[in-house]
């Protein structure tokens, strides 16, 4: 315990400061120290004479100091080039933590670094903090530990999670557009529901004649969205939490779910080729590092992000563990194209596994990516046409008594 006190790192903070310069000119900027004393004497060191320093004032709706995916990325890629530029660990980690404007991410990275000075190994230290470090990565620091190439073993890493953030944006923009069309459509539909039709049926009123009904359709439904609209509303958000929590608890829900998306059209063909990129990415990785391939094929499935595929590549893992080859297995459980499996099998014969994999990785990201683009091309005039229909429609409902009126006449 008093040896890791013995390297405790005191916290960095923001300060803005105001001062002059050598030359007398005004100026102000920003500085990192642990003390306004601190900072006034570095500043002296840099030929400022400081006027006024003051800590930097926190954002109003937080500090943005939640720790993120791409904020391991992003360190994991930092320590990956210290490393290969002959920069101590230790040294690596304590400039990062110095060099973050993340408060959260600074306070892990210097728990990080005084473990490691205190004599306990990375990968050890990484555990501690699952939520950030899965079991893949530190099982990869582990291999670079015993191996000694642990500046190779986090560029792998660092590949690995930059290219596995990508893959996740790419998945986000597609979904987006589908859930952005229900949204739109749903708030304009609201709107002329709540606010528009029921002005057109108070001048039906005295009207005296039959409606059509299509008119009496959309005015039953715009008397429903009045009276019931908190009820509706809950309804909507208790059952997207409901539906949430189930396949967050539920397997076999999450199964069954997993296995409808992936069937969709457009975004299920998406979804597939992500999985078929991750799955080779990370044996890739993997495999390439030196785990033996049935621990690498267990880190697959974990990665996997979909039940079907999870199911799938432990399979693959039960086959491979009874001597059964790759593809072989791979082929039995029809969720991986015959693309895939003709390339692993070339790859298991040649002795080249990782580096078949990893161009199948390489071709199924591009896919994802060209798949997402022509997916947002081809959506942008749907929306259009889909609250043109909608605000087509109701217009025609709320016009249809009047052209009979004329026909009357």
């Amino acid at each position: 315990m008093a040896q890791a006190q013995q390297f405790k790192i005191k916290e960095l903070e923001t300060f803005n400061y105001k001062g002059v310069n050598r030359r007398g000119k005004k100026i102000d900027g920003e500085i990192k120290g642990t003390s306004i004393a601190e900072v006034k004497a570095l500043l002296r060191q840099q030929g400022i004479t400081p006027s006024g320093v003051k800590k930097k004032p926190k954002p109003l709706f937080g500090d943005g100091s939640k720790i993120t995916a791409l904020d391991i990325a992003v360190v994991t890629r930092q320590i990956a080039t210290m490393l290969g530029a002959g920069v101590p660990l230790v040294q690596s980690i304590d400039l990062i933590a110095n060099g973050s404007d993340n408060k959260s991410l600074r306070t892990l990275m210097q728990k990080i670094s005084v473990k490691v000075q205190a004599g306990l190994p990375l990968s050890e230290t990484l555990r501690e903090h699952p939520k950030y470090f899965d079991e893949l990565y530190c099982d990869l620091v582990k291999s670079g530990e015993a191996s000694g190439a642990l500046d190779s073993i986090f560029d792998r890493l660092a590949i690995y999670k930059e290219k596995a953030e990508a893959l996740k944006s790419k998945i986000k923009k597609a979904m987006f557009y589908p859930v952005a069309v229900i949204i739109v459509a749903s708030v304009v539909t609201s709107i002329l529901l709540m606010f528009v039709v029921p002005q057109f049926a108070e001048i039906f009123k005295g009207f005296g004649a039959e409606l059509p009904a299509f008119t009496q359709f959309v005015l039953g439904i715009s008397e429903a969205m009045q009276a019931y609209w908190w009820i509706i509303l809950g309804a909507i958000v208790a059952t997207f939490f409901i539906v949430k929590k189930t396949y967050a608890s539920n397997l076999a829900f999450r199964t069954w779910a997993d296995g409808l998306i992936i069937r969709l059209p457009v975004i299920g063909n998406i979804l597939n080729k992500a999985a078929v990129a991750r799955y080779a990415r990370t044996l890739s990785t993997t495999f390439a590092a030196g785990v033996p391939l049935i621990e690498a094929l267990e880190s697959a499935a974990g990665a996997s992000g979909n039940e079907v595929y999870k199911n799938a590549i432990l399979f693959i893992r039960e086959e491979v563990s009874s001597g059964n080859q790759m593809h072989l297995a791979m082929k039995q459980t029809d969720q991986f194209p015959e693309m895939v499996i003709s390339m692993v099998s070339i790859g298991e014969e040649t002795g080249a596994l990782d580096s078949m994999l990893s161009k199948v990785a390489n071709i199924y990201e591009q896919e994802v990516d060209d798949a997402v683009d022509g997916l947002t091309a081809l959506l942008e005039p749907i929306i259009m046409a889909v609250l043109g229909v909608i605000i087509g429609g109701l217009i025609i409902a709320m016009y249809l008594p009047i052209f009979g009126m004329g026909d009357l006449v």
